[in-house]
């Protein structure tokens, strides 16, 4: 379980009232979810030995994907990989332009360190074990050629782990932002550093320095993706974890873009044994992976990634791991573990009020709340049950007991749909029956 400060504290509540999942501090009340949560450890076990891999977490509304994806993430910085969590959004991320998806995991590429856009650290990490490197080889860092050796051990280095496969703007710009570092050039190197991660809004005159023309293309983002991997592994870290979250969100696309998105899957997925050290995790709802539109409908991704089932058991080592909907006690220990957890002045008092008899009237009202579907329930539930400990805090004459009474309120579109057992939301040019067809497109 990762340390807590107070402010981490904070931030779970927060999120909590909110109804979102926080970043983090989700470890404290993570119940019912060991095996997959192990799974996902065995996952980091193998890109930690060298391995590349992609999986997929299914399940419906309020059935925790974002949650668990924010906690492999965790366990993932805890256990010394650096990790990005990038959300699909049918706004400003098209997923069949990998260079739109490139800059979005840099953007939000972190470490325990630094939370976000962390490259320019880590990029300073690497350099650093150049750097020893090399000292430990017997230079002298003092000498007036020292920096020219690191420019070329990073370019030898660089050649070397990625098999040749870095492309030599890649090489140059980091060369580049290493020389304007030394020179005190500390706004010439960001804007480099910004150029590195698929920023297409860099002066003429940064990219001339380190004798570059243009922007990442989508064509060329995956082999930068390859050099960002290997020079996190270079700097430390064991490697690198993305999260895609939201996939089902392809579903709302126009019929165009969602099937230039479902090969970009694809190709991802084929690629990931060719990417050591890098897992990719994408989280999505079954209509997402079974459905005509989505996964189902391009045969290749389908056969590669198939869920299957044997009666009620399903294996969580499948490519596709299943996450099953709350029931009424993964709720109530859920309940019982925020109590724990939630910064008062007076405990005694609290839990004196937040009884477990209470715990199980607030399960069972807010389940009834929603005809008895818990799917949709997680997200109400918490809002409630924190709303509860606030008041607790903040009045001391409230009494949970005789003043709650929970009322269902602001259900998302997707919740609205699953709990009346509608379909999902699609563009409008998304209906039919029609497969992805099967072409190659970037």
């Amino acid at each position: 379980m990762n340390i807590l400060t107070q402010q981490d504290v904070e931030k779970v509540f927060e999120s909590l009232r909110r109804g979102s999942v926080p970043e983090r501090g989700i470890d404290t009340f993570a119940v019912g979810i060991d095996k997959q949560r192990g799974e996902l450890h065995r996952q980091l076990d193998l890109v930690k030995s060298g391995e590349g891999n992609v999986k997929f977490l299914r399940g419906g509304y309020g059935c925790g994907k974002t949650f668990m994806a924010r906690l492999a993430l965790l366990d993932a910085q805890a256990r010394g990989f650096a990790t990005s969590f990038v959300v699909v959004s049918d706004n400003d991320l098209h997923f069949h332009r990998f260079d739109d998806v490139y800059r979005k995991v840099m953007t939000e590429l972190g470490t325990s360190s630094c939370p976000r856009n962390a490259l320019g650290d880590v990029l300073d990490r690497f350099i650093g074990q150049v750097e020893e490197a090399l000292v430990a080889a017997g230079e002298n860092d003092n000498a007036a050629d020292f920096d020219g050796k690191v420019k070329q051990r990073v370019k030898d280095d660089l050649a070397a782990l990625t098999r040749g496969q870095a492309p030599q703007d890649f090489v140059r710009v980091v060369q580049a932002i290493f020389d304007l570092k030394q020179q005190g050039e500390a706004a010439d190197a960001g804007a480099l550093v910004s150029w590195l991660c698929g920023s297409d809004n860099v002066s003429a005159a940064a990219k001339k320095a380190a004798g570059v023309k243009g922007d990442i293309g989508s064509r060329d983002a995956l082999d930068y993706l390859r050099g960002v991997v290997e020079i996190v592994k270079a700097a430390g870290y064991k490697g690198l974890v993305i999260v895609i979250d939201e996939a089902e969100t392809i579903l709302r696309m126009r019929k165009d873009s969602r099937h230039k998105s479902l090969n970009g899957i694809r190709q991802i997925s084929d690629a990931a044994g060719s990417f050591p050290g890098l897992l990719w995790i994408f989280t999505g709802t079954p209509d997402f992976f079974d459905s005509r539109q989505g996964v189902a409908g391009l045969t290749p991704l389908h056969e590669r990634i198939r869920f299957t089932k044997q009666g009620r058991f399903a294996s969580i080592r499948d490519a596709q791991m299943e996450l099953v909907p709350f029931d009424a006690e993964r709720l109530r220990a859920v309940a019982l573990r925020l109590r724990e957890l939630y910064p008062t002045t007076d405990r005694s008092r609290l839990e004196g009020k937040v009884s477990t008899a209470f715990v199980d009237r607030l399960v069972a009202d807010v389940t009834a709340g929603f005809k008895g579907d818990v799917g949709v329930v997680p997200r109400q539930f918490l809002r409630a049950f924190v709303q509860q400990m606030d008041l607790i805090e903040e009045h001391s004459d409230y009494d949970p007991s005789k003043e709650y009474g929970f009322k269902p309120v602001e259900l998302s579109p997707e919740e609205q749909h699953a709990l009346h057992g509608e379909p999902p939301l699609m563009a409008n040019d998304a209906v039919g029956d029609e497969l992805v067809p099967r072409e190659d497109v970037w």
